[in-house]
């Protein structure tokens, strides 16, 4: 079940609360993204609306709705780059990376990471995802 299109800002910002957690109210989101400024009602309805979308689902307890994520954070992210590379860089991924490492500068880190993960794919080994499963 991937989103039909990107998640936007806010419904990714909503996202994270929800994976941080695991699980929260509205009230609870909306206090998390206080710094928005945001109006409780746009969170609520926000949430409904992402509900609608088959993106998270909700539960009863007493009065308050306590929803969850449907999808994980990597199945998000997969979701949005293959729509990044497909949209902007006509689905070559080699374009995407050029353009990845031509605008940002890597520690050695990252590099000696990246050169790891190159010659993982090259053995056919498939890379895993940063930061849990999906």
């Amino acid at each position: 079940m991937a989103p039909t299109q990107p998640l936007g800002e806010l419904q990714l910002a909503i996202m994270q609360v929800l994976w941080d957690r695991g699980e929260a109210s509205a009230a609870d989101v909306h206090a998390a993204l206080a710094e928005r400024g945001l109006a409780y009602t746009t969170i609520a309805t926000m949430l409904v609306k992402m509900e609608q979308k088959g993106v998270v689902a909700h539960r009863a307890e007493g009065r308050r709705f306590i929803y969850q994520p449907l999808l994980s954070a990597q199945r998000v992210q997969r979701s949005m780059v293959r729509e990044l590379r497909d949209r902007l860089f006509g689905g070559d991924v080699t374009a995407l990376v050029s353009h990845l490492l031509s605008t940002h500068r890597l520690s050695r880190d990252e590099l000696s990471r990246l050169k790891q993960l190159i010659g993982d794919a090259e053995k056919g080994e498939r890379a895993k995802p940063e930061g849990g499963n999906d």
